[in-house]
């Protein structure tokens, strides 16, 4: 296999979800992991992205992950579903609960490898999305950003909202961070996806 092609998920299975740090699982193998506001599509993604239909539990209702939830795919490395921020029908001591792990998660967790932040391609940028990554800059949290839900617009459209962002963007930072269009419905981006995660696992196994 080049470091430029895609791996074929053979397996992907629940591990555990863990409400606190020390319930996570060890941390031996490279760990990919996925959040955006509530409601972005988040589920949807993670199941298109290894193909298989509930894996990741869909919910109409926005706030609906609550812990931190490892799969372990291909027996080598983890995806992981992390609570959404923004909204969420919760009470202001739930979401302090959720911040603190998420937080101290993604900032201390020595095998997370990448961070993928999905942001609703339909829409134009959003406070909670910007102070969310430059959260992470601060923190020296490595990241891309993951445009969903590109069928529900036209190409042009979604250019163009994409093309606001990084605008938007870069009027406070250097560059911007790697990108990616997907459409859980059509599949769009998977591969890319998949080809960004084999990279950085091989970056990963050499600096080990």
């Amino acid at each position: 296999m080049s470091e430029a092609s895609a791996p074929e998920i053979r397996s992907a299975v629940y591990v555990k979800s863990s409400a606190k740090i020390g319930q996570l699982p060890p941390p031996d193998l490279p760990e990919f992991a996925f959040t955006g506001r509530s409601n972005v599509g988040k589920s949807s993604l993670l199941n298109m992205l290894v193909s298989k239909k509930g894996l990741a539990k869909i919910s109409g209702h926005p706030g609906k992950t609550q812990l931190i939830n490892h799969f372990l795919i291909n027996d080598s490395w983890y995806l992981v579903d992390l609570p959404g921020y923004g909204y969420a029908r919760v009470s202001q001591k739930m979401r302090a609960e959720w911040d603190k792990l998420f937080i101290s998660y993604i900032t201390h967790r020595e095998n997370l490898i990448s961070l993928f932040v999905l942001i609703d391609g339909r829409h134009e940028p959003m406070a909670a999305d910007m102070a969310f990554m430059e959260r992470l800059a601060l923190n020296g949290v490595p990241f891309a950003r993951v445009f969903t839900k590109s069928d529900k617009l036209s190409a042009a459209e979604a250019e163009r909202i994409r093309s606001v962002h990084d605008r938007v963007m870069l009027e406070r930072w250097e560059s911007l961070p790697p990108s990616f269009v997907t459409s859980a419905t059509k599949g769009t981006g998977k591969e890319e996806l998949l080809e960004y995660i084999t990279r950085n696992m091989i970056f990963f196994e050499r600096e080990k």
